[in-house]
């Protein structure tokens, strides 16, 4: 009962962010007790074995004695990527986490619904500043670019004109500057990574330090689009119903056995 109420608190959660953007599944993971032998009593004859010894009590088979919850494992399954026009927005299509800092640390998230901070900073919703390569990226409204590489462009020609890169030919090209990239990071093991709420995942010992990817194994970075997330609400709803008539069925069992017991006591001790 205690394994399916941890099973439930991880759907539960799941429900709850079905619409936050980066979120990624936990699913919980359980481990079996060990297993009991059962012996026979009594037993009027002796078991002989290769090593010469006897016993009296033969093995006639085992019993499980249980489960316990092992870890709340993370699905980092791709989710789908939805368009928002927002040019603060960006997705990654393939493995990766873009690079936050925070107060406690450099931290990492797939939600990439970002906004502009007050100092002009790419910032996400909470305040935290998005990393580039070369630290913080400032950037103005409407006069930036990025490219499916995570490259950061400004418009170079005209600071303070509206401007948005809608081809490649070689004279847009020109009146772009680079600013800087993304700084796009990967892990030895993602799974151990800890989640620490609003997003953010932090590294651990087991999941090794953040490795900053290579522009060639770069997942592709899609700008005015948000990553959704991978949890499927009808399959959730149908694994809640699979844990409720678990926990319903132990706890049938349970009461079952005080019902036998109550009786043992109060009927059969009397007479």
């Amino acid at each position: 009962m205690s394994a399916q109420q941890v099973r439930l608190d991880a759907i539960a959660n799941n429900l709850a962010n079905v619409d936050t953007d980066g979120y990624k599944r936990d699913v919980a993971v359980h481990k079996a007790f060990a297993q009991l032998l059962l012996r026979r009593m009594d037993d009027d004859g002796a078991m002989g074995n290769p090593f010469g010894s006897s016993d009296v009590s033969p093995v006639i088979g085992k019993v499980g004695t249980g489960v316990e919850n092992n870890e709340l494992f993370t699905e980092f399954e791709q989710g789908a990527l939805k368009e928002t026009q927002n040019d603060f927005d960006v997705a990654l299509d393939g493995s990766g986490f873009i690079a936050i800092q925070t107060p406690y640390g450099e931290r990492y998230t797939r939600n990439g619904s970002f906004v502009l901070g007050k100092e002009g900073y790419l910032e996400t919703k909470d305040g935290y500043p998005v990393l580039g390569e070369n630290g913080p990226i400032k950037i103005k409204e409407n006069n930036f670019t990025i490219d499916a590489s995570g490259n950061i462009f400004i418009n170079k020609t005209f600071q303070d004109d509206p401007f948005r890169l809608v081809s490649k030919d070689e004279n847009t090209w020109d009146r772009l500057q680079k600013l800087d990239a993304l700084k796009v990071v990967d892990f030895s093991k993602p799974r151990f990574l800890a989640k620490q709420g609003g997003s953010l995942y932090a590294s651990t010992e087991d999941s090794g330090d953040a490795r900053l990817m290579a522009a060639g194994s770069r997942p592709k970075v899609v700008q005015g689009f948000a990553e959704a997330s991978n949890v499927n609400p009808v399959l959730e709803m149908v694994r809640m119903i699979e844990v409720n008539r678990a926990y319903e069925a132990n706890q049938k069992t349970i009461q079952s056995e005080d019902a036998m017991l109550g009786k043992l006591i109060n009927e059969v001790a009397r007479i």
